[in-house]
């Protein structure tokens, strides 16, 4: 839903933008950590912790946006503590390729989540939608080194990438609201 040309943009809607983001830059902190725990040591250490401290820098905006803006972060983020970590180690168990295909799994469902805030954002809310816009190229580019690096060529792909979306959407729709 994209905001008519001068239509002020809800408080509701921001604080739902501004928790869930919170929340998914801490889970997508998270699965970094389970990664380069596993992979420590290999070739595709220096990647996963360049994507990691952009996640951080994403965080850390989100984090700071959270105290000025009085929202309220969700509960689950010791869920999302625990599950962005379990699900970072398991895919790097299963080899550099599954690791990536999770990353190539989670920003395809991040670029269309932030896509969608950016269009019910209205021009109240430039300095947040420039934020989202910036993540979101990020977030791209993470997806694009993914697939540089064998995502598609993990075993079950398609299964794995189809189980981690539906997660990142079920994990969204909490988030925004819990």
């Amino acid at each position: 839903m994209t905001k008519a040309m001068g239509e002020a943009t809800s408080r509701r809607v921001v604080a739902r933008t501004i928790r869930v983001d919170h929340a998914g830059e801490y889970g997508a902190k998270r699965i970094y950590e389970g990664q380069i725990a596993v992979l420590r040591g290999t070739r595709y250490e220096a990647l996963l912790r360049h994507m990691q401290a952009q996640e951080q820098a994403h965080l850390d905006t989100f984090s700071r946006l959270v105290g000025e803006r009085r929202v309220r972060p969700t509960a689950l983020l010791p869920l999302w503590h625990v599950a962005g970590y379990a699900l970072g180690a398991a895919t790097a168990m299963l080899g550099h390729r599954a690791a990536m295909a999770c990353t190539v799994a989670v920003e395809e469902a991040i670029d269309e989540h932030y896509q969608a805030q950016e269009a019910a954002l209205g021009e109240d809310e430039a300095p947040l939608r420039a934020h989202i816009a910036a993540f979101r190229a990020e977030e791209l580019e993470h997806r694009e080194i993914g697939l540089a690096h064998e995502a598609e060529q993990a075993p079950g792909y398609r299964l794995l990438s189809a189980a981690i979306k539906a997660g990142c959407k079920l994990a969204i729709k909490a988030s925004e609201r819990i």
